[in-house]
Parts: structure tokens; C-alpha cells; sequence
């Protein structure tokens, strides 16, 4: 803010100059003092400018004796993870009352490079949703992938000091940084240099072992699996967020560590949260809303959706209504019973009624981040499965999360040693196939719980690099949909028996598409039906989303990349064949 701008301000507040705005009969939510005031507000230049006195506005909106609520900050959120473009993510998480979001976007980055950057700050620059980024620590997340670009400390220089990067997103690297490895050092040293924060991402660990972590000035995480662990890295000085995504949810896992006394230190994040979910239950309200559901006090999960996140991130223009912040915020009927937007301002303008947007977004042109297939000498024998063994090792599906577990199982092989599909068995072919760079990379494994009968999904979401990863009882229709995907840039499709099922392209990296919200989710539900119905995927998994995170080699236990079977607990990888 400038002299001229907070002159107009002091102006209005003294009644030299209109306000622009009255909001009257206003429940207003105080986050510093955790109560409750009846007031009006009055708001110039996209300001609060106060609620004592007896002030002229040029308009005056009635809120009802409704909540007056300061719009939630979503303290860390993947864009991509919704597929949708910023645009169309601004009209779906607005009118939910989310005014502000810290984005990584380290799943574009690892498929773009820093045309993905470049086009992240481009495509949410002019949106009502306020957009701020955190570069990617980790692109790729480790060693042990082929992602689209490797992104060091140069790359980290060249943005870190735009003023919507807040700092290095989430250091996933935990051998990196208690290994103290250089190039490590160097993107933390570009942070430490300009007093930026800088993300954490450390599941399941606590005690001694988190401690040189944190000598790193890392000061957040959002991977915490218990009460217990969460309350130890707040008591090392870290900020820890609850958070409700679509695969990944432990709002209600971590409730009980939160009380008066540290409550200070948590924060409200989505995370991966996939459109269905936007749609049916909400953003960050509903994990908001959860919390209050489940016994905790609605004013101290307001501040930690606001306040908290504000002052962690140092958006000191923001997080409350008071003189001097930005008028962003909600109106609520009720904060007991669950919080719904019913209307949402930004910078004091009407933007979103009854979870729609009064104006749509505006869009960008995707340049630089399109159609990115770039796959070598794919086939059917890309995917043959030569196993030593009929014991092996298989990736067992743990529903309601991303942690997988490390199992064996006996199979059966054919006369040259290959897998052959039992259908009495839940163990399927997995695969992921490289296509950055056309290095002909691909790896096959075995993987238990996904239910499916027969067919094949493939997805160009696989987390982090986001190859391809195609899963089937044959190899026919895996070869189908793998092609499939190369020839649309990406997405997700299924097939069976020769046929298509259902595809879902996302032309923007192959995981974002600028189709809005309904679109997106319309044809995602049908896909999710025919998933059940067709493909008989199991009703205790999301098979997309699940699918997704196949391909993750930082969180337990197996995992599979282009260069083969991943044992997250060892870091290093194994044979199928025990």
C-alpha cells in the first residue's frame, strides 16, 4: 500500500470522503480477540477503513444480522490437483469462501519446467482469487524418476523474487536436508537470503530425528499422521495444517492436538483436492466446518483458517476484519452448525451468491504447456512383465490415503517366465512409461487392491513427475489407453475389451483443462461410474486418484517410477521376483 492509497483511507474514515461501501447489521467475527461484535462495516478502495462512528457510504448492503467472516486462506494447495486452469479454479473455490490460496505448483514444474511457472503466475494474475505461489523445492522429487525439468538453485533465483512467490514450496528431499547435500543448500540459502518461508513435507517423523530438519528454518508441514506428531513440530517451532483433501484427509486425525493453548500454530489446508469434491462438499470451509462439527470451538477454527495462515505467510494485508485489510470476506447464516458462503466480497465487491460467481474469470491462452507427449518406441512389449519368481512383491492399496503397503503374493507365469492374470486374484499389471524426454523409460510391477475385473485406466497424473501410469488385467487394453493418451496430450481414459469407456482430456501439461467446474465434474462422474460399473474398480478408492499417486517415491511403502520398483522405507529399488 502507498501514501496516496492509505491517504484516501484515513479520508474516508474521518468522513471527508464517502466510504464505497456499507455493510450493515453485521455480525462481525473478531479473530484476534476470538468473539463476536454486532457492527456495521465500512469499506473504500477495496479497504475496511472501520466500524465505530457514524460513517457515509454511496451504498449500503443489509447483511441480515448474518456472520461477517474474513475469506479462509488455503495454506497449501496444488491448482493442478483440481484440473482446472486458475481461472476456472477462481470460480470454483471463491464462492466457497476461499479468498486466498498458497499454491505449489511443482506438478506443472515437473512436466514444464518454468514455462510452468511462468504460466501459473500469468493465469492467476488477473482472477478474484488471490493466487500466491511457492517454487518448487523438488522437481523432480527425487533421483529416482525421469520428470520434465530439473529445477536447481538458477531456477529458484530467477522467481523468488517475484512478490506473489512467498517463498520454496514443500522440501520433500528429508536426506537432502538432514544429509546437508549442496544443491539443497543452495535453494534453501536462496529463502534464507531473502527472509522467504520455506515448506516442509516430513510424514511420520518426530523426535531427534526432526530436529536437523528444522535447523533448516523449515517451518511448515502438512504430513502428520498423529495427535503426537503434530504437537511435537509444533513444540520444534513449526506450523502444522490440517488437511482435507480428496485422497489424503486428517482434519479429524489431528483434532486432538489441537487446543487453546497452540492453536496459534495450525493452519487449514486442501492439499490434492480433486473437483468432485470442490463441488459436493466445499474447499477449505468444509474441512473448516468438520472441525466445528467435531467439537472444536468455531472461532478458534475461523483464525486458523485466517489469522493463522495470514500471519504464517506474511500477508500482513490480510486474515481479519479490521482497519487497513482488505475487505475480503463472507457472509455466514450460522458458524455453529458448519460454515457456508452465502455471499462472498473481494476488495469489498460482490463477487460470488449462493456458491455461484456473479462474473466469470478471465482466462489466459496456455502457451508453452501444451501437448506435452514426448514418448519413445511405446509397444505391447513396453509392458511385458518378466518375473525370476512366482513369489513376488506387490503394492498393496491402503484405502483413505497415499501410503501404500509392501506385499508378496504367489503368481502365475507362462512358459518364458512372464505374468499371467489370475482373475480369482485382485493383483493387476502397473506401469509407468516416460514421456518428458522420449528416453524409452518404462517399468512394470504388481499391484492388490484396486478390485478391478478387466480393462485398463491410464492417467498422465502421476505424482510427482506425472508419467504416464496405466493399470490392466491385459495387455491389449493397456496399450489402448496408454495410446490414447499420447495422441489427446494427456489426461485420463479407460478401456475395455478394445472399446473406450471414457476419456477426460487435460490438455494444459496433461493435468489441467480451462473447461469450468460443471463440465469437469460431469464428465469426471460418469467416468467414476463407469469405472464401478464397467471395470468393477473397488468402492473403497477413488480409481483415479489412487491411480495418481502410484508413482509417488516419498511416501510408503512401495512405489513404482519409469525406472522401476521403489521401496520407500530403504529408499532403493527392488526386484519384483522375491
Amino acid at each position: 500500500m502507498d501514501r496516496i492509497k492509505v491517504k484516501n483511507l484515513i479520508d474516508a474514515s474521518e468522513g471527508r470522503v464517502l466510504a464505497d461501501l456499507k455493510i450493515s447489521d453485521a455480525k462481525v467475527v473478531d479473530v484476534y480477540n476470538r468473539s463476536v461484535f454486532n457492527a456495521d462495516v465500512y469499506i473504500k478502495d477495496g479497504y475496511i477503513i472501520g466500524f465505530d462512528g457514524d460513517r457515509k457510504a454511496l451504498e449500503e448492503f443489509d447483511a441480515g444480522g448474518r456472520y461477517l467472516i474474513p475469506s479462509f486462506i488455503d495454506a497449501h494447495c496444488h491448482i493442478e490437483s483440481s484440473h482446472l486452469s486458475p481461472a476456472a479454479f477462481s470460480d470454483a473455490v471463491v464462492p466457497c469462501g476461499t479468498g486466498t490460496v498458497i499454491a505449489d505448483p511443482h506438478e506443472i514444474c515437473n512436466v514444464t519446467g518454468l514455462d510452468g511457472m511462468a504460466y501459473m503466475l500469468r493465469a492467476s494474475e488477473n482472477i478474484p482469487l488471490s493466487v500466491y505461489l511457492m517454487f518448487p523445492s523438488c522437481v523432480p522429487a527425487t533421483p529416482f524418476e525421469h520428470s520434465g525439468a530439473v529445477l536447481n538453485a538458477e531456477e529458484v533465483r530467477k522467481y523468488i523474487d517475484d512478490p506473489r512467490v512467498l517463498g520454496l514450496g514443500e522440501m520433500m528431499n528429508y536426506p537432502g536436508v538432514t544429509g546437508a547435500d549442496g544443491e539443497v543448500l543452495k535453494k534453501l540459502d536462496e529463502a534464507y537470503s531473502r527472509d522467504k518461508i520455506i515448506d516442509g513435507h516430513v510424514p511420520s517423523i518426530s523426535g531427534a530425528a526432526l530436529d536437523s530438519y528444522v535447523d533448516a528454518q523449515i517451518e511448515t508441514d502438512h504430513e502428520c499422521e498423529t495427535p503426537e506428531e503434530a504437537k511435537d513440530k509444533i513444540r520444534k517451532g513449526m506450523y502444522v495444517m490440517l488437511r482435507q483433501g480428496t485422497a489424503c484427509q486428517n482434519v479429524l486425525q489431528l483434532l486432538p492436538a489441537v487446543d487453546e493453548r497452540n492453536f496459534s500454530r495450525f493452519l487449514f489446508c486442501t492439499d490434492d483436492r480433486q473437483p468432485q469434491s470442490i463441488t459436493r462438499e466445499g474447499h477449505v470451509n468444509y474441512g473448516v466446518s468438520l472441525a466445528i462439527r467435531n467439537g472444536l470451538d468455531p472461532l478458534i477454527a475461523i483464525s486458523m483458517a485466517t489469522l493463522n495462515a495470514a500471519i504464517c505467510y506474511r500477508l500482513r494485508d490480510r486474515g481479519a476484519i479490521a482497519p487497513g485489510k482488505r475487505a475480503d470476506f463472507f457472509l455466514s447464516s450460522s458458524i455453529d452448525e458448519g460454515i457456508k458462503a452465502e455471499e462472498v466480497f473481494l476488495l469489498g465487491h460482490l463477487v460470488a451468491r449462493n456458491g455461484k460467481m456473479l462474473e466469470k474469470a478471465e482466462h489466459v491462452e496456455a502457451t508453452n504447456v501444451s501437448g506435452r507427449m514426448d514418448v519413445k518406441d511405446f509397444s505391447k512389449e513396453t509392458l511385458s512383465l518378466k518375473l525370476n519368481s512366482d513369489h513376488v512383491r506387490v503394492i498393496d492399496i491402503i484405502p483413505g490415503g497415499v501410503v501404500t503397503g509392501a506385499g508378496e503374493a504367489y503368481v502365475k507365469r507362462n512358459g518364458e517366465g512372464k505374468w499371467i492374470h489370475n482373475p480369482d486374484d485382485d493383483i493387476l499389471k502397473l506401469a509407468v512409461i516416460e514421456r518428458h524426454h522420449g528416453t524409452g523409460y518404462h517399468a512394470t510391477a504388481l499391484i492388490r487392491g484396486y478390485g478391478m475385473r478387466h480393462g485398463a485406466v491410464a492417467t498422465s497424473i502421476a505424482h510427482d513427475s506425472h508419467n504416464i501410469i496405466v493399470i490392466g488385467d491385459n495387455d491389449d487394453d493397456m496399450v489402448l489407453a496408454v495410446e490414447k493418451l499420447i495422441r489427446i496430450g494427456g489426461g485420463i481414459t479407460m478401456f475395455k475389451d478394445g472399446k473406450e469407456l471414457g476419456t477426460h482430456a487435460l490438455e494444459i501439461a496433461g493435468l489441467m483443462t480451462d473447461e469450468d467446474m460443471d463440465e469437469v465434474t460431469g464428465c469426471l462422474d460418469q467416468m467414476h461410474e463407469t469405472a464401478k460399473r464397467e471395470l468393477g474398480v473397488s468402492d473403497a478408492i477413488d480409481p483415479f486418484m489412487t491411480l495418481c499417486f502410484m508413482a509417488l517415491p516419498v511416501i510408503p511403502a512401495y512405489k513404482l517410477t519409469d525406472s522401476g520398483l521403489f521401496d520407500v522405507v530403504s529408499f532403493k529399488f527392488v526386484d519384483n521376483s522375491l
